[in-house]
């Protein structure tokens, strides 16, 4: 079985494959400060309780954007799982060509989306990712990946808000009843909700401008269903694109 692990900022999720089959997955908190022990006993207990019968771990893949958890997560495989694992980055055959001034500096989960989107989806391809930070992927009909942009995640925004502005309490996001708003905790979710829907439309349509194409939009992440169904340029949500990515460039390298 093959293990897959996308480490993000704020979150980590992991993925079991069976083939071609996602046997589960989990959805953890990043803690850095974790010991390698702390994190190798949570894997192995979500993987011994994740459906997968008799059959054992053979093979791992991970995409990380924090530097400091491959100390952990490397050791870990070895540790736990007799597995030197593979790590999306330089030198790994992810089968795309990248057209960034420096390759190098693209983050391994936005190879990771674009990959499994271009496998999964025609035509031109915009890529949203709504985590810690909110990416924009711009993937060509023929599998390039062009470049796009990065803005502040929804909720680095809210804590920004709450943080700074001390009179405005933190509320739950979700959608209010209007816009116009007549008290303060709908006033902050209008104003979060709406405007965020917003600002990744009009991303979206900029880069559909610039690139000339009407290019099919995923979004995927943590927030993406919450999102989404404010704007009006997001065609369709794949939460597990991802997984299917990481699993993607591992059959690319065996």
């Amino acid at each position: 079985m093959l293990l897959v692990i996308d480490v993000g900022n704020s979150n980590t999720v992991i993925g079991l494959y069976d083939g071609d089959k996602l046997v589960n997955h989990w959805r953890v908190r990043t803690v850095a400060d974790h010991t390698i022990d702390e994190y190798g006993m949570l894997i192995l207990g979500l993987y011994k309780m994740g459906n997968a019968g008799s059959k054992s771990i053979d093979s791992i893949i991970i995409s990380c954007v924090v530097p400091s958890m491959l100390n952990i997560l490397e050791p870990l495989c070895k540790k736990y799982f007799h597995l030197t694992p593979f790590i999306v980055g330089p030198g790994i055959k992810t089968g795309m060509p990248i057209y960034y001034d420096n390759p190098r500096e693209v983050g391994a989960d936005r190879v990771v989306n674009a990959v499994a989107a271009h496998e999964k989806y025609e035509g031109n391809l915009i890529i949203v990712d709504f985590g810690t930070a909110t990416t924009f992927d711009y993937v060509t009909q023929k599998g390039e990946y062009m470049g796009g942009c990065i803005a502040p995640g929804v909720m680095i925004s809210s804590h920004a808000l709450f943080e700074k502005a001390s009179k405005l309490p933190p509320v739950e996001l979700s959608r209010p009843r209007s816009v116009v708003a007549r008290d303060t905790v709908s006033s902050i979710q209008a104003g979060i909700m709406f405007g965020y829907a917003g600002l990744v439309d009009g991303i979206v349509n900029r880069i559909k401008k610039e690139t000339k194409t009407e290019s099919t939009v995923i979004a995927t992440g943590g927030l993406a269903r919450t999102i989404t169904a404010e704007t009006t340029t997001i065609d369709l949500v794949d939460e597990m694109l991802t997984l299917e990515g990481l699993k993607i460039i591992y059959s690319r390298n065996i």
